[in-house]
């Protein structure tokens, strides 16, 4: 049996400290979202903002410049977004349940949020990070009109329409059925005009996780 070649004190506390130095030396958040409202360029990268959120900067307010000024930093309370309320007569909110702020920042107008989303009258069950915290179109739901947002209920989903396969792949489709179960199919096959496929991050996930279980992993 081979031995396991031991690193020597000197060269694993040079190691950590080559890994604390290179944690240190990377950019706060704060620092790389930093933004100059007269120039709308952010310091740290030198670019500009794009054309379409010069509006938006000037006139809305991002999550953490709310949270900043608010009791207990705006825990169990809601916010919404400019964009969902333009965007869909549904209401969509978060409720925040868990804040870490970053004390460096000058105003602690920046950090990372936790809380519960409704999407279109529909809540999650669990907790999650706050997406797109930077963005310039955050709101303050008032408290007299929670109950507004927290009663509201979907729109019933249209049924949704099949249109038919084209003629070559419907016929590969009923041989292929006619061979794997030694009979014609009854039912037509058809297509569904719709797919409900919401890609955000978690899908991509799971998609890399389905794709590396069937691949397997190296041995």
């Amino acid at each position: 049996m081979v031995k396991k070649k031991q690193l020597r004190l000197i060269a694993q506390m040079a190691r950590k400290i080559r890994a604390y130095r290179e944690l240190k030396s990377r950019p706060r958040e704060s620092q790389k979202y930093a933004l100059d409202y007269e120039t709308l360029k952010r310091p740290h990268t030198g670019k500009m903002l794009p054309v379409l959120a010069w509006q938006d900067v000037r006139r809305e307010t991002r999550l953490f410049s709310l949270l900043a000024g608010m009791r207990m930093f705006g825990v169990g309370r809601m916010f919404t977004r400019k964009s969902w309320l333009e965007e869909h007569p549904e209401l969509s909110y978060w409720q925040i349940t868990k804040v870490k702020v970053d004390y460096t920042a000058e105003n602690m107008d920046h950090g990372k949020a936790w809380g519960i989303l409704s999407h279109k009258g529909k809540q999650e069950s669990e907790a999650k990070e706050v997406d797109k915290a930077i963005y310039h179109d955050w709101r303050l739901i008032p408290k007299h009109m929670e109950q507004q947002f927290k009663e509201f209920e979907p729109l019933p989903e249209p049924p949704v329409r099949y249109v038919p396969y084209p003629p070559l792949l419907r016929a590969m489709m009923l041989a292929q059925f006619k061979k794997a179960h030694g009979r014609a199919a009854t039912e037509e096959p058809a297509l569904p005009s719709r797919r409900d496929v919401l890609l955000n991050k978690d899908y991509f996930r799971e998609q890399e996780k389905a794709a590396q279980r069937k691949k397997g992993t190296p041995v």
